[in-house]
């Protein structure tokens, strides 16, 4: 028989700032950016991990075996840092949504905690869990004395003595974790420095040159831009105020931002859709939806005229040639009206 494997890695990067973004941000899509996060760490993961479980803000790494050497386990905690801190200046580029949880959301920050020790893991259902002393060392670690929350922290167990610096820019601190049974040694690094080697996000194409304008309606609303931009870019509303629209369908993830892909389905068709280079100003927001056909574009432009007035036109692009459906001035007029009511349910 096997002899079962219990001395392994255990590796949990969190989410910094989770609990009080949950607790000040818009609900809905405070979850969309945590899944959305948590899912980008796990295809991060490229040292063979397993997952035990997740932790709300926090994902349970761990593999048996010996302890990874320091150099791949740095390389797996900059990935993940990079990659996290990429997303979230990419979302903040792409935006269009201004509640509190897509406002905040670029504020969010990792910690990494890497401990090794003796564990072993069971299986309820489909679900593989972790016992173990250094499971509970690990977790207890999370919480700490460290100020700034962008770091990666392991103990001696894996680094007996001060480990080297792998990287301009990285310097170790020392630290104790008092637990209820013993001390537990600690190094840690801040990682803040890595930001600065993110690459630049690419800027959107508008989509719109070669194509011909064949249609423009604006109508003036009694609300301010915010509130305009949050009914229209919410896609789950679409059915509530857009001519034809019978529901809508999630391609992928749905956060109101260029980039996002959705299905608008109507009573025989069903279209797909992805948003395309949005610009927010103050009194000025602008976003294209192209038909992913690359057929037809509609242009959102708000513009604040007041505190209490937004003006909303809606533009309509086609590719040359391509056939104007006769309905269509008829259906963007009505869609308006329908936005209006909608507006003061």
């Amino acid at each position: 028989m096997k002899k079962m494997e219990t001395r392994g890695l255990l590796f949990i990067p969190d989410i910094s700032g989770f609990s009080r973004f949950v607790h000040d941000a818009d609900i809905e899509h405070s979850r969309l950016i945590i899944q959305e996060l948590l899912e980008l760490l796990i295809n991060a993961n490229q040292l063979g991990l397993e997952i035990s479980e997740i932790e709300g803000d926090a994902i349970l790494f761990y593999r048996f075996g010996e302890v990874p050497e320091l150099q791949a386990l740095y390389g797996q905690v900059k990935k993940m840092f990079q990659d996290f801190h990429y997303h979230l200046k990419a979302y903040e580029r792409r935006r269009y949504c201004q509640c509190d949880a897509c406002a905040s959301a670029v504020h969010l920050t990792l910690k990494v905690i890497t401990h090794y020790g003796e564990f072993a893991n069971y299986n309820v259902r489909n679900f593989r869990k972790l016992i173990g002393r250094d499971v509970i060392v690990a977790h207890q670690l999370l919480k700490n004395d460290i100020e700034q929350h962008d770091y990666w922290l392991l103990t001696k167990t894996i680094s007996g003595e001060l480990p080297p610096n792998l990287a301009d820019n990285m310097n170790w601190s020392r630290g104790i974790k008092q637990t209820e049974t013993a001390e537990v040694p600690f190094f840690y690094t801040h990682l803040t420095a890595l930001k600065d080697d993110l690459p630049a996000v690419p800027t959107a194409s508008s989509e719109l040159a070669g194509k011909l304008k064949v249609l423009s309606i604006t109508k003036l609303f009694t609300t301010d831009i915010t509130t305009l931009l949050y009914k229209i870019g919410d896609i789950s509303n679409r059915n509530q105020w857009q001519h034809g629209v019978k529901a809508t369908e999630e391609i992928e993830h749905v956060l109101p931002r260029a980039g996002m892909r959705f299905r608008l389905v109507g009573e025989c068709w069903t279209k797909s859709i992805r948003s395309i280079n949005c610009i927010y100003q103050t009194d000025k927001i602008s976003f294209s939806e192209m038909d992913e056909t690359n057929s037809s574009v509609v242009h959102f432009t708000l513009e604040k005229n007041g505190e209490k007035q937004t003006a909303l036109t809606l533009d309509y692009y086609i590719v040359e040639n391509e056939q104007v459906p006769h309905t269509l001035f008829d259906s963007f007029s009505q869609s308006l009206e329908n936005l209006e009511a909608f507006l003061h349910r």
